[in-house]
């Protein structure tokens, strides 16, 4: 089977830059704004299954043992969140999304070559939890 993988990177990074940018979440999330259709539930889906077999085989996405930290980091992040908080509209003004949103700028910044600069702090039990 011939899989493009550079397609379902630059989908995966196109996903990761809506849950790094409130503003596209306030005016397409919360407002329904378009021309985009999209929405919480929607992004945590695609994230999690185009990610997840990413994560599984990162090498042959070409990413890097340290993109895959800052990733991997992330992921568990925005899991928490999703289980713990869920998503209300009020959620994107709360400092939990805020961190969220932030780890996300971080992983943009490290798959797009870029230093990180000071990566965001550890989650509560984020040695705990399992991907």
């Amino acid at each position: 089977m011939n899989v493009n993988r550079k397609k379902i990177m630059k989908n995966f990074i196109e996903i990761i830059e809506g849950i790094a940018d409130e503003e596209y979440q306030k005016r397409i999330w919360i407002r329904g704004e378009g021309p985009e259709c999209d929405d919480f539930t929607e992004t945590v889906c695609h994230f999690f299954d185009d990610g997840d077999p990413i994560l599984k085989k990162y090498r042959d996405f070409g990413i890097t043992e340290n993109q895959y930290i800052v990733l991997k980091k992330f992921r568990k992040a925005f899991e928490a969140f999703h289980h713990e908080n869920y998503w209300e509209p009020d959620s994107i003004d709360s400092p939990e999304w805020t961190r969220i949103t932030e780890m996300a700028k971080e992983v943009l910044i490290s798959l797009k070559g870029g230093d990180l600069k000071q990566p965001s702090p550890p989650l509560k039990n984020d040695l705990d939890r399992k991907c």
